[in-house]
């Protein structure tokens, strides 16, 4: 195989399930604590806001069609539920992949924007009624937990 034949790097370099908790406490304790996903990093920000970053291994998009959808539901819960999702994706450049996303059909929400927690994020309404967020991340983990209200959740006290 030539340098030539090697399959091209991939565009994506994380997937990110952004999941909203009501009560933020006992989600952490139970996918961190009882499940047992490695915490990778935690930011706070004004009014309490609060997030988590949990590493869960490999991760993978699945796609199905709304027949295939439906049965699932039926098997995992025995009745129809849609929850409301956003999937985040890091990618080494969020302003040439949002554009590449739009020409490809996304509707852009959100232009790529600087974060408090120092990454370039862009939102977008994709296919299948995905909302999505590209995010470059602009400082390494040991920079950003160097500034005011970064470090880990495992460390906060109440």
């Amino acid at each position: 195989m030539t340098a030539d034949d090697a399959a091209p790097a991939p565009a994506v370099r994380q997937l990110r399930l952004v999941v909203e908790a009501e009560d933020y406490d006992a989600a952490v304790a139970f996918f961190r604590d009882a499940l047992g996903l490695p915490e990778q990093a935690a930011y706070s920000g004004e009014g309490d806001a609060r997030v988590v970053i949990l590493e869960a291994g490999q991760a993978t998009l699945e796609i199905a069609n709304p027949a295939q959808k439906r049965m699932i539901d039926e098997v995992e819960v025995g009745r129809q539920v849609a929850p409301r999702i956003r999937v985040a994706f890091e990618v080494d450049d969020t302003r040439t992949a949002t554009r590449r996303l739009v020409d490809a059909g996304a509707a852009e929400i959100a232009p790529p924007t600087v974060t408090p927690w120092q990454s370039l994020n862009s939102r977008l309404d994709a296919p299948a009624g995905l909302q999505i967020t590209l995010f470059e991340e602009l400082r390494d983990p040991d920079e950003r937990a160097t500034l005011d209200g970064f470090g880990t959740e495992g460390g906060r006290t109440a």
